[in-house]
């Protein structure tokens, strides 16, 4: 693909204001980071900073190194905002280089025999300076003279996550040739719990440093005219057999002192996981100490759960007037179940995505999606990275799990640049359950784990997991619904 200039590389899409502002300040620059939120438009930029170094004779050659179930999105946005002959790039997905000799090797070879721009797409997979992956995309780096990372989310716990992202860049910006002396500089670590950070020092330092590099676009900065989210709760009841099992899982899981002594015990996420297998139709079969939780299901047929029976009754809306809607499930067997009561129901086929299934099948079910199939039913951390929907304007959030992050970036997979409706966001909860508590936290960008910790010796404990606080008889008089409708 070479036009009659000898040009192998084109953009045919024009940048954005705020898109020309971080390709001015980051044009003079051999590496950069663009920490641009979902939907602003990060692969457009890129590619312009690409093709400036390109068309001046600085590159031949572009590695592009993203999330594995994101290739073929990626590859589509390439497509959508430049021609490129296929030759010029090589795209590998960042996990490969954590397992394949063979994908190593190859990049390395294609760094030292061309002149190539290193892309590191979602930068924050590669935040752990021990992972393998790290460190071999950090040998890869230290042949590649022009570097960028792109993020929406730089930082997942605390400031310790950008040490290898600009490492990778190049060590001299932050100043320090080891995560070692970076940590005896910034960070404090907990006397109780080894490893754990307690708290970051010397911020201004690290601010300073990144600054020149960096550019950061927010979603509400940029996004004014973008169309709305709405939202929208529908809630129902336990069976009196979940009830029981739910209060007898929860005194189980609970009682035990472990979790008491170690606020970041495992069994505390146990007790999440299993209480909402509950609330999602399922037994436990296994005690709290043991993992992996065994479930199995309380209803002889998954149309009876309640939780089922609140989903079909939304989905018969957008059903009845022709309407595409994405279904998001926090467990594998609830999109198994979801899609045969939908194709029972309906009598229509839904498009799955999940990590159940690979990721060919995975970019198949999305065109099956955007093509005449009405429904996709699919996991949030499967879809977290990449996966653009915007010709969709209705999601469902069968249930959640407790990182809003996950959460946020779901809900983006519609809300986004190239969106033309209200996009319309309903959450189905069980009353007086952990579905309650995990919808506050959602609401306040907190994830659940931290305020059990916050919470977990409060006197009412047991009432605050279920979403009350203390002296409230029922949550509907605590928390006003959105757009609500009980079943």
């Amino acid at each position: 693909m070479i036009d009659k200039d000898g040009m192998r590389m084109r953009l045919k899409t024009e940048a954005f204001d705020y898109e020309k502002k971080a390709i001015e300040k980051l044009r003079h620059m051999k590496v950069g980071a663009l920490f641009m939120d979902m939907g602003t438009g990060k692969t457009r930029t890129a590619l312009e900073l690409i093709y400036l170094r390109y068309a001046a004779g600085k590159i031949n050659h572009i590695i592009w190194l993203c999330p594995c179930n994101v290739i073929g999105d990626l590859k589509n946005g390439i497509r959508e905002h430049a021609n490129m002959d296929p030759d010029l790039i090589t795209i590998c997905g960042i996990e490969t280089l954590s397992t394949s000799y063979r994908a190593n090797r190859a990049l390395y070879s294609i760094a030292q025999q061309k002149e190539c721009f290193l892309v590191i797409d979602e930068s924050l997979k590669v935040k752990n300076p021990y992972a393998l992956r790290s460190r071999n995309i950090t040998r890869l780096s230290e042949q590649v003279k022009y570097k960028l990372i792109l993020n929406g989310t730089p930082i997942s716990k605390c400031e310790a996550d950008l040490f290898q992202q600009f490492y990778i860049l190049d060590p001299r910006i932050l100043g320090y040739q080891s995560f070692w002396s970076f940590a005896a500089n910034h960070l404090v670590y907990s006397d109780k719990y080894p490893g754990k950070v307690v708290r970051v020092q010397n911020l201004d330092y690290l601010t300073d440093r990144i600054a020149p590099f960096t550019f950061e676009v927010k979603r509400e900065d940029v996004l004014n005219n973008l169309y709305p989210k709405k939202h929208w709760d529908r809630c129902f009841g336990l069976t009196d057999e979940q009830r029981e099992e739910y209060e007898r899982a929860k005194c189980d899981f609970l009682s035990l002192q472990s979790w008491d002594a170690n606020p970041d015990s495992p069994i505390i996420y146990r007790t999440f996981n299993a209480l909402q297998q509950i609330t999602s139709g399922e037994f436990i079969a296994t005690p709290a100490y043991m993992q992996p939780i065994q479930h199995y299901p309380i209803f002889d047929d998954p149309i009876q759960n309640p939780r089922i029976q609140c989903l079909l009754n939304v989905l018969q809306d957008y059903y009845n007037r022709g309407e595409k809607a994405v279904i998001w499930c926090q467990f594998s067997h609830e999109i198994d179940d979801i899609s045969r009561i939908v194709e029972k129901e309906f009598g229509i086929q839904s498009a799955l995505y999940y990590g159940g299934i690979n990721r060919r099948h995975r970019d198949s079910e999305k065109e099956k999606f955007a093509g005449d199939t009405q429904f996709l039913i699919g996991n949030k951390s499967c879809a977290g990275f990449g996966l653009n929907l915007q010709f969709c304007h209705n999601e469902v959030f069968y249930n959640n799990d407790w990182d809003w992050a996950t959460r946020e970036q779901a809900e983006d997979r519609l809300h986004r640049v190239g969106q033309t409706e209200v996009v319309n966001i309903t959450d189905i909860y069980a009353i007086n359950t952990i579905d309650v508590r995990i919808l506050d936290c959602v609401a306040r960008k907190e994830n659940l784990s931290d305020a059990f910790k916050a919470h977990m010796h409060a006197k009412n404990f047991m009432a605050w997991l279920d979403g009350m606080d203390e002296g409230d008889e029922n949550f509907d008089k605590i928390r006003p619904l959105r757009g609500a409708k009980a079943e």
